[in-house]
């Protein structure tokens, strides 16, 4: 029988998704299940933004421009001008998802065998995007006990090496909520300029910044014009999830010329999606101002909820919807499973994300897990009660 290749064998499974069988089987038996473990928001889409797919009327569905449409990418250029970002319409490229803008930007910067190096814990699709380009992840540990906070810039000078092309980050971070401050901005910026390398950032969650903290984007920061790759993505913004579509942005004239064959490769991003991203470029402020307090009465709700768990290790995140606890376990992925294999409260329980799969270090993150707080407050409530009690009966079990 023929045999697959050894990148598709060492292709890292989505610990996000790969738990969806044993939720199938909870369903199956009737429990109720609380999704912790993915940040598929519950917010309404931009009655817009869905209008706008309504109404269009095509005789032919044709291929867009492969960096998108023109008046769409206009449009986003416009956005982040009224954001104090410096991004001309040249600067975008439009992708299928901030997914295919991180492809593209590691495929531009790095052949096969090349490094980059990003603070774990980090996004867990990153592994895999990394392993499909031949790219080497070379992590650099942020902890729990500061809240994530950026390593120290001397534990990236230690790492940097001749094979050194990048440093992503995501900011503000899923999966852990971090806000990169000013400081930790500034220093990044003198790192990357120092060692000639770009700095990549994942920015998707940009306008989720909560408790006064502002956000400081790549875009923003005018000696990194040529290092900087900021992505973007309608997703969590719009709650536009099922659109798939976002963009790669630079000042770098080299690497958006990069960038755009590997969007000449694959043709062209969807034209009904970019509709809608467009028509959700017209969306009030009130709506963001409505979506950021609700999400950080969540949060406030569900992290104090946390912190009162007997043995539960998790800080406040300032940034994002999502927050990575230390349990008082052995093992979050086994727990995981259990949660929803073999135990119930009155009928219910929840599903998480086991932190081991955000993290690229082996043996690390085993007692941690990755939560989003984008159901409604009653039902965060209910899932920390449910994670209070099943913690007290399954660590009788665990000893």
């Amino acid at each position: 029988m023929p045999k697959i290749s050894n990148k598709g064998l060492q292709m890292p499974e989505s610990p996000i998704r790969k738990l969806v069988p044993f939720a199938e089987v909870a369903k199956q038996k009737g429990h109720h299940v609380y999704h912790l473990n993915i940040g598929q928001p519950d917010i309404k889409t931009p009655a817009g933004a869905l209008q706008a797919v309504k109404d269009a009327n095509f005789e032919v569905l044709e291929y867009s421009h492969s960096a998108g449409i023109e008046s769409y990418r206009k449009k986003l250029s416009k956005h982040y001008k009224d954001q104090n970002l410096n991004v001309d319409v040249a600067d975008i490229i439009v992708t299928t998802g901030g997914s295919e803008a991180l492809l593209f930007a590691l495929g531009s910067t790095m052949d096969h065998g090349d490094e980059i190096i990003i603070p774990e814990p980090f996004y867990a699709n990153y592994n895999g995007f990394s392993t499909s380009n031949g790219v080497n992840i070379v992590p650099v540990m942020s902890s729990i006990n500061d809240g994530f906070a950026l390593p120290a810039i001397a534990e990236f000078e230690k790492l940097i090496t001749p094979k050194t092309k990048a440093i992503l980050i995501c900011n503000p971070g899923n999966p852990t909520g971090y806000l990169y401050s000013e400081q930790e901005m500034k220093q990044l910026t003198e790192l990357v300029i120092k060692h000639d390398l770009f700095l990549i950032a994942d920015e998707v969650y940009r306008e989720f910044a909560y408790d006064g903290y502002k956000h400081i984007s790549v875009m923003s920061i005018p000696e990194l014009a040529n290092h900087a790759i900021m992505i973007d993505s309608v997703s969590k913004r719009y709650s536009m999830c099922g659109a798939r579509i976002g963009c790669i942005v630079s000042k770098n004239k080299d690497l958006m010329a990069a960038a755009m064959k590997f969007a000449q490769a694959r043709l062209s991003p969807p034209t009904f999606e970019q509709i809608a991203a467009e028509a959700a470029l017209d969306t009030p402020k009130s709506y963001f101002d409505e979506v950021i307090t609700e999400y950080k009465e969540r949060r406030d709700v569900f992290i104090t909820a946390l912190q009162q768990i007997e043995g539960v290790q998790v800080t406040m995140p300032h940034g994002s919807f999502y927050c990575v606890a230390k349990f008082p376990i052995k093992n979050a992925d086994n727990f995981a499973k259990w949660l929803l294999e073999e135990y119930d409260l009155n009928g219910e329980t929840v599903m998480i994300a086991p932190a081991a799969g955000f993290y690229s270090t082996p043996g690390v993150g085993l007692d941690e897990a990755r939560m989003a707080y984008v159901l409604k407050k009653e039902d965060l409530i209910r899932s920390a009660e449910i994670l209070k009690e099943a913690l007290k009966a399954y660590q009788a079990i665990e000893k």
